[in-house]
């Protein structure tokens, strides 16, 4: 096991972490569930999904107009109409009862079904009236057509959207609404998707209160069990509160015990600085090998970070204070995470502007400040908040992230400095 507190980079840490677990966990294969289509957005599609029939089941018009033959209209144009002859009317919603010959047409709606012997379809803008006469609904009409059309014209073929045994859908897909309606378009009601992963969450220490009570003096409620759970849930990650655990070794190791058995990667926020009360890096280590993996990141905010891998498990102590417990969930969780629920890292969009005041870094660490922007004088400044990493009101009012990397000593007032924005959701 490392030593306790020995400084590590970020990039060596999360190589430990991925090399510590199987791949199945590092590719999110995790257990095949069915679950209704309605209740499967954004989850993973464990196996292809086949269409169990043509769609559409008929082939239908795209436009208002009059079903034809194509051939009928060649050669149609404003100066010498085709003139055709109307059979009837296909009503929407209902089977196509005529069948259309040769110098015949069918008025028909956009989704209409196409009637036997049609082949294409008339918008109905190139069509006019031969006959200003009033027509009973069973009588004959003429029109006249000025526009020809080609086979096929206006229409959707059966099949032609999806046909019958077609793969629909490839496993690994995520379903997005467009997929959820596609499912509903064929009779789907039922689809093998990936279990989310379990993310079991534990807040700890004696001056945490749940956010419904009111602090005495010395308490503090309970922030992060709120933000995390809101981070893992935007990745795709089923999270379990257990609770708030006092710095007590027994409850803190039955509590960690359950909550480690019961889901698939375990944060604890809080208790992860050295100190006489600090217990969580001992019980961690007790879950079983290979153990803690790192424990204290070279990066600030978020320096006493502890990762560890137990049984094919990965359990993460994050530290208490909000900014850097969120910091840290997205530099170490949020990847792990995201390739257990298999949900892409889309890139963070950057923006470049100038530094509002000088910024210091220790060499050999990463430091990561939250930045605001200003116009002035038609330029974008990037005016760093610089409270303390405790400070709930630092998260509100930061637009982005400037990291400092660990061979720079610092950035100056003025210089050009490339700032991450946070994801929206």
């Amino acid at each position: 096991m490392p030593e306790l507190f020995r400084l590590t980079t970020l990039s060596e840490a999360m190589q430990r972490l991925e090399e510590a677990l199987p791949e199945e966990i590092l590719r999110g294969r995790l257990a095949v569930e069915t679950v209704n289509p309605s209740d499967a957005a954004g989850r993973v599609v464990a196996e292809d999904v086949v269409s169990p029939v043509d769609l559409p089941p008929f082939s239908r018009s795209i436009m208002d107009g009059f079903a034809v033959r194509a051939q009928d209209t060649f050669g149609a144009t404003d100066g010498l109409p085709g003139q055709l002859t109307v059979i009837g009317e296909v009503k929407m919603g209902r089977p196509a009862t005529v069948s259309v010959g040769a110098g015949q047409a069918a008025k028909i709606p956009t989704g209409g079904m196409l009637p036997d012997g049609a082949n294409a379809v008339v918008m109905i803008e190139h069509t006019q009236p031969f006959m200003v006469s009033e027509v009973e609904p069973c009588g004959e009409q003429t029109i006249e057509v000025v526009r020809s059309v080609a086979p096929g014209e206006n229409v959707i073929r059966v099949g032609e959207d999806l046909s019958k045994s077609e793969v629909m859908l490839r496993a690994g897909r995520r379903l997005r609404p467009q997929e959820i309606g596609a499912l509903a378009g064929v009779g789907i009601l039922s689809v093998q998707v990936y279990r989310r992963p379990r993310l079991g969450l534990l807040s700890t220490g004696n001056e945490i209160i749940p956010p419904d009570s009111e602090p005495e003096p010395g308490q503090i409620r309970d922030i992060n069990s709120a933000a995390l759970t809101a981070a893992a849930q935007n990745i795709g990650a089923e999270v379990i509160f257990f609770g708030i655990v006092r710095d007590n070794r027994e409850e803190l190791r039955a509590r960690l015990k359950e909550t480690f058995e019961s889901c698939d990667m375990v944060i604890l926020s809080g208790g992860t600085s050295v100190g006489i009360e600090d217990m969580v890096a001992e019980c961690i280590a007790e879950l079983g090998p290979p153990g803690i993996l790192a424990h204290g990141l070279a990066l600030k905010p978020g320096k006493p970070v502890i990762i560890a891998v137990a049984l094919n498990k990965p359990v993460f102590g994050l530290p208490g204070h909000p900014a850097s417990s969120l910091l840290t969930f997205d530099l170490v969780v949020s990847p792990l995470l995201r390739k257990m629920a298999q949900c892409e890292e889309k890139p963070r969009a950057k923006v470049r502007a100038l530094l509002a005041r000088n910024l210091p870094s220790a060499p050999g660490r990463e430091d990561f400040y939250r930045v605001r922007f200003e116009s002035r004088e038609d330029k974008l400044w990037a005016v760093p908040l610089l409270g303390k990493s405790a400070l709930i009101s630092t998260l509100l009012r930061a637009d982005g992230l400037l990291h400092i990397p660990a061979e720079r000593e610092g950035v100056y007032e003025g210089e050009e400095v490339e700032v991450e924005l946070f994801r929206e959701g």
